[in-house]
């Protein structure tokens, strides 16, 4: 296992950041959640990496996806050693 992180930038209302945060406890996969309705701070991250202002952004050990796109997700996280 690499230790590589996850963190999801998501917000309550937003069904794609659901699947995909459901999508990593159907893994086992451990990611941290940021809600960028609550914590300005992390808003303003996911806009920095993803350069947009779409959400979900899901950070894998750096590598930036925007939206729930299981594809993307799979090849991140057997990039880096998680799943």
């Amino acid at each position: 296992m690499s230790n590589a992180t996850i963190t999801v930038y998501s917000a309550t209302w937003c069904a794609f950041c659901h699947m995909a945060k459901n999508y990593f406890d159907k893994l086992g996969v451990a990611y941290t959640d940021r809600d960028v309705e609550q914590d300005m701070a992390a808003a303003t991250e996911a806009v920095s990496k993803s350069g947009q202002m779409g959400i979900p952004v899901i950070d894998i050990g750096g590598e930036i996806i925007v939206g729930f796109d299981r594809p993307k997700i799979d090849a991140a996280l057997k990039a880096h050693k998680l799943a």
